[in-house]
């Protein structure tokens, strides 16, 4: 055990002389370390002595342990070496640092933290600009060097000077070449976001520059973010002209983020809403029914004005602004135009209020004359025109109705735009005036007589005329004869030999007829005409040209049911039954094949023609079986034959009927 605690002694002993010399090398090294450090990047003189101090401190414990660390120790692990052993620090002995007083190294932190910063990357810190040259700022942020950062990143900021606070982000702490890259751009994005966001969530108000106009709003420059201000949210009236926004700086609410696009909304109407909304319950509250109030017009639509009576808007619809009809507001004010309003009706809870224009002027009615009476005649303005009818203003804000059936005498439909267009002056005469309601309706067709007064001298039963063909129905033709003269002709009178399924296969509206009259009633106002009675009836000749027996070549036409057609003209289309179609040798015509035709049927009324080719030679051969007999009995007379001669031409002409002897080939004529 002696040996053993003399080897322990022994081995402290060497380690203590060792600690002793190694020490102050150690701590001279780290004492110049911190020094240089110090120097370096510290912005005053404190640092280097803080350095200075701290060295002579760690030397000075080192110094006085060292003379006597050897007997104490010696003492100590002699004395009880197995506390020594146990407590002894094997890492700071391993890594040759001598023990530093906690005191001093909590006050050495403090002073690094005081002096120093902690250069993160991405860390958004505040730096002074120490120096400006032609293209950078040199920024400190006291860390080990400065940062240079390119003036182009300040152009928002041209009064940019020395000692200026900016903030930039660490984008890399040392560079390739050990410089510290700054960046104020990003630095002012981050912030401008977390800016925001903020101002979005918090409700704050944020100034913007307007920096351009884009499709449908502007561009704004927020805390160096580029916002989108719709033109809806401009202000509380639309804006005609977002140019004169343009490089102005105005306040704004964040309304809505996109952080996915990074898009920011912004909206200067939302700022003064809310105001708005409470003067404009301020000013319902103090309105009256019949109260007149001054406004300027802020908007026009096709429906009504718009007028703002000073943070209120009232709607004054195209029907009250004007006794006399218009087509469109813009015909009595315009836009900006200040005038005078008449509140007619508000809604305190939907906030809406009904303004009137015409009801601060005399209403026209009043003003009509008490000498205008019906049947008077009087000129007035084509105002608006309907199907039905034409309004006709005889006065300022007074209106007639001329109704369709008014303007002519023509009973066939016809619209009012065939008579009269908008801004025509017109005369006419008063139908009907009822001053209570206001209305009044008008006539044109007066100022001419009736034409139907003398109908019967002028179209006479049987007279040839010439009119035009106005329209159509399934029926027949509907032809004017002169303004309000107008007949009809019936399908079937329109020609005597075509069939026709719709009148407009004959002809077209617009078209010239010559028409003959053949019934009137002046009582009905109706009138009959006929056109193929112009002409002469051809079937009359064709009564005569195609009679019964009568033969007729023509061309098989086409093959139908039951038959087959043959053109002998234009008009005449004759039908062969199937039967008729077969031919001496036994055979049927064909499309396309000639032959001479009998008439065996002929109906002038019904217009319907049969013909038949088989009666052609089954007629000749009776005729010659007949000329034969009647011949061979001549013979018989003159010669007196005898019985036996008699049967034998009996015999012969019977072997003839029954087709053993050859049949003569005769023609037939026509």
């Amino acid at each position: 055990m002696a040996e053993k605690a003399k080897q322990v002694d022994s081995e402290v002993s060497e380690e203590a002389t060792q600690a002793k010399v190694e020490a102050p090398v150690v701590s001279e090294a780290k004492a110049k370390q911190v020094d240089s450090d110090v120097l370096e990047e510290a912005p005053t003189a404190e640092a280097p002595v803080v350095s200075e101090a701290k060295a002579k401190q760690v030397d000075s414990d080192v110094l006085e342990e060292a003379p006597t660390a050897e007997a104490p120790v010696v003492s100590e692990a002699k004395a009880n070496p197995e506390k020594f052993l146990k407590d002894f620090n094997w890492h700071n002995y391993q890594e040759g640092i001598d023990e530093v007083d906690e005191k001093q190294l909590q006050e050495f932190e403090k002073l690094v933290a005081e002096n120093f910063v902690d250069t993160l990357d991405d860390e958004v810190v505040e730096g002074t600009v120490v120096f400006i040259s032609d293209r950078d700022a040199i920024i400190d942020i006291n860390a080990k060097s400065e940062g240079v950062i390119s003036l182009n990143e300040f152009r928002y900021n041209p009064n940019l000077a020395v000692g200026d606070k900016v903030e930039v982000l660490i984008d890399v702490r040392e560079d390739a070449t050990g410089q510290l890259v700054l960046s104020h751009r990003k630095a002012r994005v981050i912030k401008a976001w977390d800016r925001v966001i903020k101002a979005n969530e918090t409700g704050e108000i944020v100034n913007g520059f307007v920096k351009c106009r884009t499709k449908g709003g502007m561009i704004v420059d927020v805390f160096g973010i580029e916002a989108f201000l719709p033109g809806s949210q401009i202000d509380v009236k639309p804006i005609r002209d977002y140019d004169q926004y343009v490089n102005k700086t105005m306040e704004f609410k964040v309304v809505k983020i996109n952080h996915e696009f990074k898009n920011v909304v912004v909206s200067h109407k939302a700022l003064i809403e809310a105001d708005i909304e409470v003067q404009k319950k301020e000013i319902i509250g103090q309105l009256e029914k019949g109260q007149v109030l001054e406004g300027v017009v802020k908007n026009i639509t096709s429906y009504g004005v718009f007028i703002d009576l000073g943070g209120v808007d009232g709607l004054i619809h195209i029907t009250d602004l004007s006794w006399s009809r218009i087509n469109h507001p813009n015909e009595i004010v315009e836009l900006d135009q200040k005038l005078n309003v008449v509140i007619l009706d508000f809604d305190e809870n939907k906030s809406r209020i009904q303004l009137g224009l015409k009801q601060l002027s005399k209403h026209p009615w009043e003003a009509l004359a008490d000498t205008v009476a019906v049947g008077d005649k009087v000129k007035g303005k084509v105002v608006v025109i309907a199907d039905y009818g034409a309004f006709i203003e005889v006065a300022d804000g007074v209106e007639g109705l001329i109704h369709v059936s008014e303007m002519s005498w023509s009973t066939h439909l016809r619209s009012a735009q065939d008579f009269v267009n908008v801004g025509d002056e017109i005369e006419a005469v008063i139908l009907t005036l009822d001053r209570e309601d206001r209305k009044m309706s008008l006539g044109i067709k007066q100022l001419t007589s009736d034409p139907w007064t003398d109908i019967t001298t002028k179209y006479p039963l049987g007279s040839k005329h010439t009119g035009i063909v106005r329209n159509f129905t399934n029926f027949g033709v509907f032809v004017e004869l002169e303004e309000g003269i107008d007949g009809l002709i019936y399908i079937s009178d329109l020609s005597w030999t075509k069939k026709i399924k719709h009148p407009s296969e004959f002809c077209a509206a617009g078209d010239k007829l010559e028409v003959i009259v053949l019934e009137l009633d002046v009582e009905g106002r109706k009138l009959s005409l006929g056109h193929k009675q112009t002409t002469p009836n051809p079937w009359d000749e064709y009564e005569t040209d195609f009679a019964l027996e009568t033969v007729h070549t023509g061309t098989i036409e086409e093959i139908v049911d039951k038959g087959a057609t043959v053109e002998f003209n234009e008009d005449i289309v004759a039908f062969i039954p199937t039967r008729h179609l077969e031919k001496e040798d036994g055979s049927k015509l064909k499309k396309g094949e000639s032959a001479e035709f009998k008439i065996i049927e002929f109906n002038k009324e019904f217009k319907r023609v049969v013909a038949s080719h088989t009666a052609i030679f089954k007629a000749e051969e009776v005729a010659n079986v007949k000329a034969a007999v009647k011949k061979a009995e001549a013979q018989a007379a003159e010669a007196k034959p005898t019985l036996g001669d008699a049967n034998e031409a009996l015999q012969a002409l019977k072997d003839k009927m029954d087709g053993k002897v050859a049949k003569p080939k005769v023609k037939a004529k026509k």
